[in-house]
């Protein structure tokens, strides 16, 4: 009897100590510290442009080809790793640049090219409805501070329109909508006004004055007609140069006057 009652009481003790030892376990575990909740949250972007636009059956190759060229894919690779804000991009289909005159992306120099492909790009995540509530200028990845290169973004029914200046185009279904990139379809590639808008007309240039009249040219065209020149007198004898043509002429004057008169006399006495 006294083996048995030893066995209850210690089978009790084993039991009471069970739950005391596993709450001991329990608060000997550590805690993770914040180098761990740091590795959780960092690792790749939650989006990745190539991807979204990779799976259509190579409707958006065109635009793929411009940003690795460009090199803008590089640059939102890492805006969506490091931005807060998130990105929003229009993407051309492969018809949509089919659309463009031929030659036009050719024509751009380099830089021309890399704005285009910034010009796709809004330099923060927008969904459908956040973009239908813009109604005005929104500014895109190449405007930098406050400057060109905007788009003119308004509610149209259900969708949005936007418009460059230049052309405009209707959002397709999004393909990518969950922060922190949006991605919407185009069949147009918008064309930056700034790029392919009127110039300004070039000012015509000022008439040139009417050459002066030289005496050469009149001398050339006296002898060309076969009229000699008359001689030329110095301005500062001109007056004198008269004053003594005109005394010369009083005196040969006088002088036919007095031959007259004596060749009168002659002819008198001869008859």
């Amino acid at each position: 009897m006294g083996a048995a009652r030893l066995a209850i009481v210690l089978l009790l003790l084993a039991a009471t100590s069970m739950p005391a030892l596993a709450q001991k376990g329990a608060k000997a575990k550590p805690a993770p510290g914040p180098a761990a909740a740091d590795a959780a949250d960092s690792g790749s972007p939650t989006a990745d442009l190539t991807k979204a636009l990779g799976g259509y059956s190579g409707q958006y190759s065109k635009f793929l080809q411009l940003l690795h060229d460009t090199r803008v894919d590089d640059q939102i690779k890492a805006q969506l790793t490091d931005s807060y804000n998130g990105l929003t991009v229009f993407a051309p289909t492969n018809a949509a640049f089919d659309k463009l005159k031929s030659g036009t992306l050719n024509g751009l120099s380099n830089q021309d090219q890399i704005q285009l492909v910034l010009y796709c790009v809004l330099p923060r995540f927008y969904s459908l409805p956040m973009l239908g509530s813009l109604n005005g200028k929104v500014n895109t990845q190449g405007s930098g501070h406050e400057g060109p290169y905007k788009y003119e973004i308004k509610r149209a029914g259900d969708n949005v329109n936007v418009s460059t200046g230049v052309n405009s185009m209707l959002l397709g279904t999004p393909l990518s909508k969950e922060f922190p990139l949006a991605v919407y379809p185009v069949d147009k590639v918008p064309l930056p006004y700034e790029m392919f808008g009127p110039k300004a007309p070039t000012p015509a240039p000022a008439p040139a004055p009417a050459p002066a009249k030289s005496k050469s040219k009149k001398k050339k065209a006296k002898k060309a007609t076969g009229i000699a020149d008359p001689p030329e007198a110095d301005d500062s004898t001109a007056d004198d140069d008269t004053e003594k043509a005109a005394a010369a002429g009083i005196v040969v004057t006088r002088w036919v006057a007095a031959v007259g008169v004596v060749g009168a006399a002659v002819l008198t006495g001869l008859f």
